[in-house]
C-alpha cells in the first residue's frame, strides 16, 4: 500500500507501543516519519531503523510535547530532513492510574501539560507547517474518556478533554481543508500497560473478558491502520470523527 506516497507526518510519543506502531504502519504505506521522543532516544532509533531496513525515510526528534520551543523544534527538524509535514499524529501521553485522595498539583499539571497542551502546542504549529492544500490531525485518545474506571479521574478527564478540542477544531479548520479526528483505543498491551501491571491485573482480565473481538487485549497493529486511514486521501470526507478501536468494549 502506498496510499500516503509523498506525505510527511509527525508521530509524537513515536519510540514505543502505540505510537511506534503507527510510525511503522505510516511508512509502510508511503510516508516519511518523524519519530518523536521525550527520553526514550534507544527506542525511537529502533523505529528510525525499522523503518529505513524496510526502505523508508523517517528521522528520530527527541522534544517535550509540552514545551512550545521543542514542538518549534521538532517542526523544524522535519521539514528540514524530510520536507513539509501534512500529517500530524499526537500519541505522546502520560498516565497515572489513583485514587483521587492521592492526586497532586503535579501529577495533575504533569498529565495535563502533556495530554492536552501538548496537542495543542502541537496543531499550533501544524498550522503554520502545512500546506495550503490543507492536511490531516488524528489524536489519539481513549475509550474510557467517556467510561471511567476508579482511579483514572484524571487521565479520563485529560482524554475527554481532548475529545472536546478535537471536534471544535474540527470545526474551526475545515475551511483550511485539515481535517481532525480522533482514534481512541481500549485496553491496549504495550509496555506501558505492562509495566504498570495491569494486564496481568483483575480489571485487565474482566475487561479481556468483556471484549467482544477477541477476549483479548488489543494491540498496536489492531491500532495503527485506523490512523493510516485518517492519515490518507481514503478519509478525505471524514473530520470530527472519533473512532474507537477497542474491539467492541465499551
Amino acid at each position: 500500500m502506498n496510499n500516503l506516497k509523498g506525505k510527511v507526518a509527525i508521530v509524537t510519543g513515536g519510540s514505543k507501543g502505540i505510537g511506534a506502531g503507527i510510525a511503522r504502519a505510516l511508512a509502510a504505506s508511503g510516508a516519511a516519519v518523524a519519530v518523536n521522543y521525550a527520553t526514550d532516544k534507544a527506542g525511537a532509533d529502533g523505529v528510525v531503523d525499522a523503518i529505513r531496513v524496510a526502505g523508508g525515510r523517517a528521522i528520530a526528534v527527541q522534544g517535550d510535547v509540552a514545551r512550545a520551543p521543542d514542538v518549534q523544534r521538532l517542526f523544524a527538524e522535519t521539514v528540514k530532513a524530510l520536507g513539509t509535514p501534512s500529517v500530524l499524529v499526537n500519541n505522546a501521553g502520560v498516565f497515572q492510574f489513583e485514587p483521587i485522595d492521592a492526586v497532586t498539583e503535579e501529577v495533575f499539571h504533569w498529565q495535563f501539560n502533556t495530554n492536552v497542551l501538548g496537542p495543542v502546542l502541537l496543531t499550533q504549529e501544524a498550522l503554520k507547517a502545512f500546506p495550503a492544500s490543507g492536511g490531516s490531525i488524528v489524536n489519539i485518545g481513549t475509550v474510557i474518556s467517556d467510561n471511567p474506571f476508579p482511579n483514572a479521574s484524571i487521565y479520563a478527564a485529560t482524554k475527554a478533554a481532548m475529545d472536546a478540542i478535537s471536534v471544535a477544531l474540527s470545526k474551526e479548520l475545515g475551511a483550511r481543508n485539515i481535517r481532525v479526528n480522533t482514534v481512541a483505543p481500549g485496553h491496549t498491551e504495550t509496555e506501558g500497560t505492562r509495566r504498570i501491571g495491569f494486564v496481568e491485573s483483575d480489571m485487565g482480565k474482566q475487561m479481556v473478558s468483556q471484549t467482544p473481538l477477541g477476549n483479548r487485549f488489543g494491540r498496536p497493529e489492531d491500532i495503527a491502520p485506523v490512523v493510516v486511514f485518517l492519515a490518507s486521501d481514503d478519509s478525505a470526507w471524514l473530520t470530527g470523527e472519533r473512532i474507537c478501536a477497542s474491539g467492541g468494549w465499551r
